[in-house]
């Protein structure tokens, strides 16, 4: 069968997935194309038996049926999970000795959009390997077989099994009407702590607020919800489950980083000398705290599948980025689970003998925007960079390139950098005081507005 038969919307490809508008260059043809062609380069592989699994939004169970079809008809032994979140992917690759999945989920984008995330050979699809799949000739294979299975009770057993043993504290869970919702009511009756539960009814609408725990306005109905009911902390998840947004037990928001260095001291108690990557856009604060717990900091690009890569080569037991990916390599399978990672949060606040406001207060005072997002097309990104760049380089200000544009100076420090799965760039600042802040953030508009963006 010539791949012409089967097109596959170029569009779709983005830095580390596929994604795009339903109806509008993504459909139920664009998923059987993708099923057959990633089929080829699994088998090519000598690769053979391929997970697959969806999230709740409207579109999820057409476009997955197709997968399925096209992963069938090129020879393939799939191993067909129901819905759920993108980390139950991993676990059961990784349960299951699976060479690889395929996770039908548009994240944290527009309802209306939708996408894959591709895992092959124990890493995600991306880069060259991505487009190879526009380069395959997709052929029909004999072979092909499907099985259902359900591995949600393994799944919360292993999650429950990192608070064994630790004081009853109470929590709150928001999964925005994401994907995590049934687990999370499973889990929520399991835990030995008083729970609250909010949004966990699946609904790919997202009726109440978009799950991104990454947006504070996102966070407001935790946040109250765990000052009325007394919680010591509370945790969102995104819409398919591998990222985790933290507040305190008043509500302030514990943001990434701070999380990230929670998490840090926790495992370089039991691992110290150890490496710890984070990205770019993480603050100053990390990275001290990293090398004063003993540890070696690593400074990454951002982008989640970039900084687990960066993680596996460093060796390193734990990394994260800002938009609240966070992966461990300790005891754990590599993977971005923010479920598995509230749990690890949760053992690290008792362990570490204060409440989760008291780290917070106690981190030296900085001041910082939340991460921004700032609309550019994607084919202007590298311009509008450039540009900037430039007009930094004459100012005499420090950069560092490692992911776009980290800007050193009096003030503080910002950032810019394309974003690798939407049509924007992405921009932090982190000054020490509001003046110095609002100093910053001026100069970057200053430089975007000379780029031609306003």
């Amino acid at each position: 069968m010539a791949s012409s038969s089967l097109p596959l919307n170029p569009a779709l490809r983005k830095s580390y997935d596929l994604r795009g508008t339903v109806g509008r260059g993504l459909g139920a043809g664009d998923a059987r194309s993708l099923g057959l062609r990633f089929a080829s380069l699994a088998r090519a592989r000598g690769l053979q038996r391929i997970a697959t699994s969806r999230d709740g939004r409207v579109s999820s169970p057409e476009l997955e049926g197709a997968l399925v079809e096209g992963l069938l008809d090129g020879g393939i032994d799939v191993t067909r999970m129901p819905l759920g979140p993108t980390p139950l992917v991993s676990f059961a690759i990784n349960r299951l000795r699976l060479d690889g999945g395929i996770m039908v989920t548009g994240s944290h984008n527009p309802a209306d959009q939708n996408g894959f995330k591709l895992l092959l050979g124990g890493h995600p699809v991306y880069g060259e390997m991505l487009g190879a799949l526009w380069e395959a000739e997709p052929a029909m294979a004999p072979g092909g077989s499907v099985r259902e299975v359900e591995l949600t009770g393994d799944y919360i057993d292993a999650l429950l099994a990192e608070v064994e043993g630790l004081p009853p504290t109470p929590v709150a869970f928001d999964s925005g009407n994401g994907a995590t919702g049934e687990v999370v009511e499973q889990l929520a009756r399991r835990l030995p702590v008083a729970t609250v539960t909010l949004h966990t009814r699946i609904d790919g609408s997202f009726p109440n607020h978009h799950p991104d725990p990454s947006v504070p306005e996102n966070l407001e109905e935790l946040s109250e919800a765990v000052r009325r009911n007394g919680c010591s902390f509370g945790f969102a998840f995104d819409g398919d489950g591998d990222r985790v947004g933290l507040v305190d037990e008043t509500g302030a928001i514990v943001w990434a980083d701070q999380l990230l260095l929670l998490l840090a001291r926790d495992v370089l108690a039991e691992r110290p000398g150890s490496a710890i990557v984070a990205d770019v856009k993480s603050s100053r604060t990390l990275f001290d705290g990293i090398a004063a717990a003993g540890g070696r900091a690593v400074m990454g690009p951002s982008g989640y599948v970039l900084v687990r890569e960066r993680m596996l080569r460093e060796g390193a037991p734990l990394a994260g980025e800002m938009s609240g990916h966070i992966f461990f390599g300790d005891r754990w399978h590599h993977a971005d689970d923010g479920l598995y990672v509230a749990m690890r949060a949760m053992r690290a606040i008792s362990r570490s003998g204060r409440t989760l406001r008291q780290f917070r207060e106690s981190l030296p005072p900085t001041f910082a925007t939340p991460e921004l997002r700032l609309p550019c097309p994607d084919d202007r990104k590298a311009e509008v960079l450039s540009a900037v760049g430039a007009r930094v380089e004459a100012s005499g200000a420090a950069i560092d390139r490692t992911d776009g544009l980290r800007v050193t100076e009096t003030d503080g420090w910002w950032l810019l950098r394309a974003s690798g799965t939407e049509p924007k760039l992405t921009a932090r600042c982190e000054a020490g005081s509001p003046e110095a802040l609002a100093r910053l953030e001026e100069r970057l508009q200053e430089h975007l507005r000379a780029a031609g963006l306003s």
